[in-house]
C-alpha cells in the first residue's frame, strides 16, 4: 500500500470516530441506499414485462394494473430518495459540527508560539472551508458512491438473470471505462490536493495583507504586494483549470462508450429478434435502459469521488492540527 493510501485510511479511521455516536443513522442511510437501488432497477424491468406481456398482447386490464404498480413503486422511490438525502446531509452536518467544536477547543489550548509561527488565513481555511468539504464527504461523497455501487450490483444481477448474452455485450466496453475511471481518480486526487493548497495560500495572503494594510501602505508596498497576489491567484486558477481539463476528457469518453454499448445492444438484439425471434422488444428496451443506468453510476462515482477526495484531503489537513502543540 502506498503512503498516500495509508494516510487516507488513517484519516478515514479518525473521521469514523466522529461518526460512531451517530452510527444508527449512518446505517439507516445505508439501508435507504439499498432500497433506492432496488426501486430504481425495478422500474425498467416492470416496463419490459408491460411491453411483452400486456402491450404486445393488447391486454388493457393488465396494462392498467402494471401502470398502477409502477406509479406506486415510483412514489416509494421518491420517498426513499428524500429520506436518503435528508439523513445523509444530517450526518454530514452533525459530524462537522462536532469536528469544528473539537478543533476550536484544541486551538484554544495551544500556546502563543504556535500562533506566532502559523498563518491566520490557513487556520481560518481549516476551521471553515475545509470543514465544509468534510461535510460533503457524507452529503455528496461516501453515501452517493455506496448507493451507486449497490445500484450497479443490482443492475448486473438483473442483466444476467434476463439474458446473459446481452449482459456480456453490455460489459464489452467496461474495461475501458474502468481504466479511464481509475486514471481520472488518481489525476483528480493530485489536482485537488494542489487546489486546496492554493486556496489556503490565497486565503492566508489576503487575510494577512488586509490585517497589515497600514504597514503595506506605510512602506509603499502596494504594487509589490499586488504582484505577489497576482502570482498566487494565477497558481490558483491553473490548479482549477487542471481539474476542469480532466473532467472535459473523462465525461465525453464515458458518453461515447455508453453510446457504443447501446448501439451493440440494438444491433445484436434486433438481429436475433428478426432472425429467430429469440429476443423480444421488451428485453431489448430493458437492456438499453439498464446499460444507461450502468454507465451513469460509473460517471457519477468518478464525479463524486472528486468530492470524496477533496473531503479526505481536507480531513487530513484538519486532523493534522489536532497533533499540534
Amino acid at each position: 500500500m502506498s503512503e498516500i493510501s495509508k494516510t487516507s485510511t488513517r484519516t478515514l479511521k479518525q473521521l469514523y470516530q466522529f461518526v460512531k455516536p451517530y452510527q444508527t443513522t449512518f446505517f439507516l442511510v445505508a439501508f435507504l441506499a439499498v432500497l433506492a437501488s432496488v426501486f430504481a432497477t425495478a422500474q425498467p424491468y416492470l416496463i419490459k414485462i408491460t411491453i411483452d406481456d400486456y402491450i404486445v398482447a393488447k391486454n388493457y386490464d393488465g396494462l392498467v394494473l402494471m401502470t398502477c404498480i409502477m406509479v406506486g413503486l415510483l412514489i416509494l422511490e421518491v420517498i426513499t430518495q428524500i429520506l436518503f438525502s435528508f439523513y445523509a446531509n444530517w450526518v454530514g452536518q452533525t459530524v462537522i459540527r462536532d469536528i469544528r467544536k473539537a478543533l476550536f477547543s484544541h486551538l484554544l489550548q495551544l500556546k502563543m508560539k504556535y500562533y506566532d509561527k502559523s498563518s491566520v488565513g490557513v487556520l481560518v481555511t481549516r476551521a471553515v472551508n475545509d470543514m465544509e468539504r468534510i461535510g460533503e464527504v457524507f452529503s455528496s461523497g461516501l453515501f452517493e458512491i455506496a448507493s451507486d455501487l449497490l445500484k450497479m450490483a443490482v443492475i448486473t444481477g438483473v442483466m444476467f438473470f434476463v439474458d446473459w448474452r446481452l449482459a456480456l455485450i453490455s460489459y464489452i466496453t467496461m474495461p475501458i471505462i474502468l481504466y479511464a475511471t481509475r486514471w481520472f481518480q488518481k489525476s483528480m486526487k493530485s489536482a485537488f490536493s494542489d487546489v486546496r493548497k492554493e486556496v489556503a495560500n490565497l486565503n492566508a495572503f489576503v487575510q494577512e495583507r488586509i490585517s497589515g494594510m497600514k504597514i503595506v501602505q506605510l512602506f509603499a508596498r502596494e504594487q509589490a504586494e499586488f504582484d505577489k497576489f497576482k502570482s498566487i491567484n494565477e497558481k490558483h486558477k491553473k490548479g482549477w483549470l487542471r481539474t476542469i481539463w480532466y473532467n472535459s476528457i473523462f465525461f465525453p469518453v464515458g458518453d461515447l462508450l455508453s453510446s457504443i454499448t447501446i448501439t451493440l445492444i440494438v444491433w445484436y438484439g434486433g438481429f436475433h429478434a428478426i432472425l429467430d425471434n429469440s429476443l423480444d422488444l421488451g428485453t431489448i428496451f430493458l437492456f438499453i435502459q439498464l446499460s444507461q443506468m450502468l454507465f451513469r453510476p460509473l460517471r457519477h462515482i468518478a464525479d463524486k469521488f472528486n468530492t470524496l477526495q477533496m473531503g479526505v484531503i481536507a480531513s487530513e489537513r484538519v486532523f493534522r492540527h489536532f497533533g499540534s502543540r
